[in-house]
């Protein structure tokens, strides 16, 4: 327990996907505030762990009674014997599954929105679109505030009725190493994502096949339903690639130090799905990485063009290839790009002094939320 004695549940439906390291190292790096880990269902990743409150461990019937209403006396009676004194749920659509309970137990409610939960889901069409934009309204009126992950995220929570009052901008900090890691360079360039579309991978290969004089050698970490497309791509294409699918956060850590730039050639999915600030841009940069990557949604937050890394336009490979290929050539500019970027990460997007104001958040959450029914 903390030394003064508060208690946030961060809650996360499936507990925990393994490209949601973000999640496990905020919670974990919290210092004033004790967290427990809830979850409705176990995911299957590295990141769960045994002592992760698991609130439908055989899903059935309880699990989609809480999907289908968003109430759930199981769940109530779970987070009860958690005793929170807060509630801090991930996405907006795990924020309205468990918004009723925390409701009628009387803890305050906070809801970060990261993404596709306020750009993709709600131009979802038909009933279920209707469905979930009307479930995000709710999950907006009851949380005490709602914190985005960007300034681009911050104004597409407003567009689908979050208060303006209640909304926070908070970035999500990185571990900054005091010294970063010196190893020898095996790979020219790294992308580590899920194969999504927003993520661009298309884009990067079709830039890494321009460059010829040497070939890069690219190293791609991460699954998702594209992989075998963009596998088959990669070989259609003669890029010098190699994939090797998910990897636990050490072994990501130790990719990132082995190699020269990361690219992040993040776009607007044909579905509307975009990103909210990629924690890999922030990760490279601790470690004095430079960063390729495109103007899209909350990169150019992290990202200062021509000072800690290049930003192309999105969906453009003329120009990712053509911004690779000056880092490739220019091993001062890399120095320089890579010095810069980890200062930069050191002074705005630190793990331990961003967790600190995430307290203060829910501190003020605390203090400002009214009187809920159920509570003391």
């Amino acid at each position: 327990m903390s030394a003064d004695g508060r208690r946030v549940a961060i809650w996360r439906s499936a507990m925990l996907p393994g490209s949601e390291t973000f999640i496990r190292a905020q919670g974990d790096a919290l210092t004033r505030w004790t967290p427990t880990y809830v979850g409705a269902v176990r995911a299957g990743s590295a990141l769960s762990r045994p002592d992760d409150v698991i609130t439908f461990p055989d899903g059935g019937g309880d699990f989609l009674r809480l999907r289908l209403t968003g109430a759930s006396p199981r769940l109530r009676t779970v987070l009860a014997e958690v005793r929170p004194d807060l509630v801090h749920a991930h996405f907006g659509g795990d924020g309205w599954l468990i918004s009723h309970s925390a409701r009628r137990l009387g803890r305050p409610l906070v809801v970060t929105v990261h993404g596709h939960d306020v750009t993709r889901q709600p131009q979802a069409p038909g009933l279920h679109g209707l469905r979930y934009r009307r479930n995000l309204r709710t999950v907006f009126d009851r949380a005490v505030l709602v914190i985005a992950v960007s300034d681009v995220i911050r104004a597409r929570a407003e567009q689908c009725g979050a208060d303006p009052a209640r909304i926070r901008v908070h970035h999500t900090g990185v571990p900054v190493p005091h010294t970063p890691p010196i190893v020898p360079k095996r790979w020219d360039v790294v992308f580590v994502g899920r194969f999504v579309a927003k993520k661009g991978v298309d884009d990067l290969l079709t830039a890494l096949s321009t460059l010829t004089a040497p070939r890069p050698r690219a190293l791609l970490i991460g699954d998702g339903p594209l992989l075998p497309e963009m596998r088959a791509l990669a070989e259609r294409l003669g890029v010098d690639a190699t994939f090797v699918g998910a990897r636990p956060p050490a072994s990501v850590q130790q990719h990132l130090a082995e190699s020269r730039m990361l690219a992040a050639p993040s776009k607007t999915a044909p579905d509307g799905d975009t990103e909210g600030l990629p924690t890999t841009i922030l990760e490279a940069g601790a470690l004095g990485l430079p960063v390729v990557a495109t103007r899209h949604s909350g990169i150019p937050e992290a990202v200062v063009d021509g000072e800690t890394g290049l930003l192309v336009p999105e969906a453009d490979p003329r120009s990712l290839g053509a911004a690779l290929a000056r880092l490739l050539g220019d091993a001062g500019l890399r120095r320089r790009l890579g010095a810069r970027a980890r200062a930069h990460v050191a002074t705005h997007f630190d793990l331990n002094t961003q967790t600190s104001r995430l307290e203060d958040l829910y501190d003020q959450a605390v203090h400002t939320s009214p009187a809920l029914p159920g509570r003391p």
